[in-house]
C-alpha cells in the first residue's frame, strides 16, 4: 500500500467549504441600519412625510391655509380667551408701525372674524416645519435623544411624553408672547424635552451609558446638579437658544425668528416629567 496523501484525506473528511469556514473569524450579529425604536423612526418618518407632501402637492395658498388651521398662533388664543381686547391689540400693533404691522393687522381681522380658538394647535404645530433644514435638524435631535427614551419607556409613553412637551412649549411661548401674531411651528420643544429627560437617566457617573439608560434609576435633581458634564451641556444649550432667539431674525437666519421660549418650555417639562412617566422605580427629588 502506498502512503496516503494527507491532503486527500483531509478533503474527504471535511469538504472545502467547511475547511474554509475553519479559517474565518466567527460572524458577528448584524446590526440594524436604524437602531432607533420603531416609535422614534415612525415619528421622524411622519414629520418628513408631512413636509414633503406640503412642498410637493400644496399651492402657496393651500399651504397658508394649513398654517392658519394647524400652526400655533398665540394671538388667536389670546383673542379667543379675551375677545374684548381686540381693539387694544390692534392699536398696539399700529403704533409699532413698519411693514410687518399691516400683515399683523390683516391677520388680526381674520382671527376676529374667525372667532375660533383652535385649541388643538398647541399640539399640531409640532408636525409642521418651515423648511427642510428645520425638519432635518429636529429629526436628528429626536433620533439622538428620543431613542434612549423610547427604549426605556416604550412606544405609548414616548408618544405621550413628546405630546406633553410639545404642548408645554406652546403654552410657555404663549405665556411670554400672548399677542404674538407669528405662527409657531416645529417639533423643537418635543426634541428639547427628550434631551432633558435623557440627561436624567442615560448618564452615569462616568458619562453616557447604554446600561445606565436601560436599567439605571432616574437621577434626582440634586444628582444632576452635581454632575459637572451635564451642567456644562445644559449651560451651552441654554446659551445657544438665547443667542439664536435674540439674533436669528436680525441676522436673517430665520426670517420669522426662533421660538426659543418654546424650546425652554419643552425642556423644563421633559426634565420634570421624566420621573413620573418612567417605567422604572422612581427617585424622589
Amino acid at each position: 500500500m502506498g502512503r496516503e496523501n494527507p491532503r486527500r484525506a483531509l478533503a474527504e473528511s471535511a469538504g472545502a467549504a467547511q475547511l474554509l469556514a475553519m479559517t474565518l473569524p466567527p460572524e458577528r450579529p448584524r446590526e440594524r441600519m436604524f437602531n432607533a425604536p420603531g416609535v422614534v423612526v415612525g415619528v421622524v418618518a411622519l414629520l418628513v412625510a408631512i413636509h414633503a407632501l406640503r412642498m410637493a402637492l400644496l399651492s402657496e395658498e393651500a399651504d397658508v391655509g394649513i398654517l392658519l388651521d394647524y400652526a400655533f398662533i398665540p394671538l388667536r388664543s389670546f383673542l379667543w380667551l379675551w375677545p374684548d381686547d381686540a381693539a387694544a391689540v390692534a392699536d398696539r400693533i399700529a403704533q409699532a408701525g413698519g411693514a410687518e404691522a399691516a400683515r399683523q393687522i390683516a391677520l388680526l381681522r381674520y382671527l376676529v372674524e374667525e372667532q375660533a380658538g383652535r385649541p388643538w394647535t398647541v399640539l399640531t404645530y409640532a408636525f409642521l416645519h418651515g423648511n427642510w433644514a428645520h425638519v432635518v435638524l429636529n429629526c436628528a435631535w429626536l433620533m439622538a435623544f428620543a431613542t434612549p427614551l423610547g427604549r426605556r419607556i416604550g412606544a405609548v409613553r414616548t408618544l405621550v411624553f413628546l405630546a406633553l412637551t410639545a404642548i408645554a412649549g406652546a403654552l410657555t411661548h404663549f405665556a411670554i408672547h400672548p399677542e404674538a401674531a407669528v405662527p409657531v411651528i416645529g417639533a423643537s420643544a418635543a426634541a428639547s424635552g427628550a434631551m432633558a429627560a435623557a440627561m436624567r437617566f442615560a448618564y452615569g457617573p462616568r458619562g453616557p451609558s447604554t446600561i445606565q439608560a436601560a436599567f439605571g434609576p432616574v437621577r434626582s435633581l440634586a444628582e444632576v446638579a452635581r454632575d459637572r458634564n451635564v451642567m456644562i451641556f445644559f449651560g451651552v444649550w441654554f446659551a445657544l437658544n438665547l443667542v439664536f432667539g435674540v439674533f436669528a431674525e436680525p441676522l436673517g437666519i430665520a426670517p420669522g425668528g426662533i421660538a426659543w421660549e418654546a424650546h425652554i418650555g419643552g425642556f423644563v417639562a421633559g426634565f420634570l416629567l421624566m420621573p413620573w412617566i418612567d417605567r422604572r422605580p422612581r427617585v424622589h427629588d
